[in-house]
């Protein structure tokens, strides 16, 4: 029997989709600190996996310097994976996140450092109320640059003594990144009630405060 949390996700997946074809998505407001710096036509691309992937495009979508964030499956064995396969746990992928950023405005460490305070790095093969290793942490790596800064973090985080438990989330060199469904990409903006509903019922927010105290605006 699938995991609950699972059903939730697919019955509001389902009903959101249909709608889809008739949406218009809601564009970010890139706010007033992009005005300060000097964009460029250079980007680089980073992956992140923390849990339901609706969830971690918010904190990368408002980041002034990201210019698009992915949804989409990575780190497994199957070629053009499902939505279906994946949140099943038959394929070896897990849900993620692919932020493409212009590096002139924000840095490998600022995007590091957004992702760590939107996960849960103890938890070992979930995140909140998403169980299984489809939804385990990670972070993929391009290149020895991306995986010296990464695992560097992940050892001053450990080090830290935040945490008593070790630090679960993999810190591995990226392999094929696979996109959603279309209905998956950008759902907090096309869907935001089914979207605020499940993460609510997930407790994702109460699980943040609980390890990294009040949000930062």
């Amino acid at each position: 029997m699938p995991f609950p949390s699972r059903r939730l996700r697919g019955a509001i997946a389902a009903f959101g989709s249909a709608l889809m074809l008739t949406a218009i998505a809601v564009g970010a407001d890139p706010g007033d600190a992009q005005s300060a710096a000097k964009p460029s036509t250079q980007t680089a691309v980073a992956v992140f996996a923390g849990g339901c992937f609706w969830c971690m495009e918010p904190p990368f979508d408002k980041l002034p310097g990201v210019k698009s964030t992915i949804s989409g499956y990575t780190g497994g064995r199957e070629a053009d994976p499902t939505y279906e396969q994946v949140s099943a746990g038959r394929t070896g992928h897990t849900e993620a996140v692919q932020v493409t950023y212009d590096p002139a405005l924000v840095s490998y460490e600022a995007l590091l450092e957004v992702f760590w305070r939107n996960i849960d790095p103890v938890a070992v093969g979930r995140q909140f109320c998403d169980v299984g290793n489809q939804y385990r942490s990670g972070i993929f790596t391009a290149d020895a640059e991306q995986q010296r800064l990464a695992a560097a973090s992940k050892t001053r985080l450990q080090a830290s003594g935040r945490f008593k438990q070790p630090i679960a989330t993999e810190v591995v060199a990226a392999s094929r990144f696979y996109p959603a469904e279309d209905y998956h990409q950008d759902y907090y903006t096309k869907n935001p009630i089914r979207y605020k509903f499940y993460r609510s019922n997930c407790g994702r927010d109460q699980r943040l405060k609980q390890l990294w105290g009040p949000a930062r605006q």
